[in-house]
């Protein structure tokens, strides 16, 4: 009996042998790096699609109409929250038939832009966007290409795109009023970077908060902490420069947070006695260091799936009207800024996710 050959997956070989066609042309078909003859292109279209042709992703898209998957471009570098927010993203996904290209933008713009064009490469047919500062450019370039895009997790000021993310201003108010509801007068705050809108919300959020508890506002109290480790350290460090330090911080995000917590620790100040400490974000740890940490929780999870249903919503109607959702995080109160109890306590913001 002959030895039967195991079944041969089809090639760019094939393809170009059974289309009369060279190996090159079926390349450019494939990759749209250089315009072919419609009746070029029909044939090896046809031929795909008689082998069964899956070498490439672009080939299964160009005869489906449709790649079935989803770009989404972050920075793996941030916040630890990323894991679920790609959780949440990927299962809505696949509920919808989707797959999830994942890319890491390193928070630059440069890298960011060539992911982007690197996603667009294997026709996706949509993009789920962390913004990177000064990417305005990157997402004019997608809405010239009518791609559609959604935005998450930092909000823009631009109302020509789908977004989601936090509600800040009201939810940084309720944290900043809470610690001084402890007593604290001087509330020190640790911000991001200026000029990009999810910090300065924060700040203003702030700002709102100490004048509703009765508090003025004090510039100096206010230092740059730049979303990052090192910059929450050297925040406080500025900080307790002052002649008369604050008693409490407040820190615009989890980096910046443990940054708080190292400066404090090398210079043996105890966070709840010392120096009372309360963060935007609620991080894994949050509630294993000592004494547990009071955040206000950003809906990581909830942003994801908002962010998948915008763009199916997109896919559906390309011509809807740009949609901003903000969504609503939750105050949890533990011991780090003088609350009596260390037990986890939440209290969600009043109202419904705003649109």
């Amino acid at each position: 009996m002959p030895t039967q050959r195991p079944h041969r997956r089809p090639t760019q070989r094939d393809i170009a042998e059974l289309a009369g066609v060279s190996i090159t042309t079926v390349s450019h078909v494939v990759n749209g790096t250089r315009a072919v003859a419609p009746a070029t292109k029909e044939a090896v279209l046809a031929a795909i699609e008689k082998t069964g042709y899956t070498g490439d992703v672009i080939a299964r898209s160009l005869v489906t109409g449709g790649s079935r998957t989803i770009g989404l471009a972050v920075s793996l570098s941030g916040s630890p929250h990323v894991a679920t927010l790609v959780q949440a993203i990927e299962r809505e996904a696949a509920a919808a038939g989707y797959t999830v290209l994942l890319s890491d933008t390193h928070d630059d713009v440069e890298t960011q832009r060539s992911v982007v064009r690197a996603l667009r490469a294997h026709r996706v047919e949509g993009l789920l966007l962390v913004s990177a500062p000064g990417d305005k450019e990157v997402v004019d370039e997608l809405l010239a290409a009518e791609v559609p895009t959604v935005l998450l997790d930092r909000l823009t000021t631009r109302s020509d795109v789908d977004q989601v993310g936090p509600e800040n201003i009201q939810a940084m108010s309720a944290l900043t009023e809470h610690v001084v509801a402890q007593g604290h007068r001087r509330v020190g705050f640790v911000s991001g970077p200026e000029g990009q809108v999810t910090s300065d919300e924060r700040v203003l959020g702030h700002r709102l908060g100490l004048g509703r508890a009765g508090v003025p506002w004090n510039a100096e109290l206010v230092a740059a902490g730049d979303f990052s480790r090192e910059g929450g350290a050297a925040a406080l460090a500025q900080l307790l420069t002052l002649a008369e330090p604050p008693t409490a911080v407040l820190a615009a995000d989890d980096a910046m947070s443990a940054g708080v917590l190292l400066e404090a620790r090398r210079r043996g100040l105890r966070i709840g006695t010392d120096l009372a400490l309360a963060g935007f974000d609620d991080p894994e740890w949050a509630d294993l260091v000592e004494p547990p940490l009071t955040t206000m929780a950003r809906p990581v999870a909830d942003i994801g799936r908002e962010a998948m249903r915008l763009l199916l919503r997109r896919f559906a109607d390309p011509e809807c009207d740009a949609e901003t959702v903000r969504l609503s995080p939750q105050l949890r109160v533990r011991a780090s800024c003088g609350a009596v109890s260390s037990s986890p306590r939440e209290t969600a913001l009043a109202g419904n996710p705003t649109k």
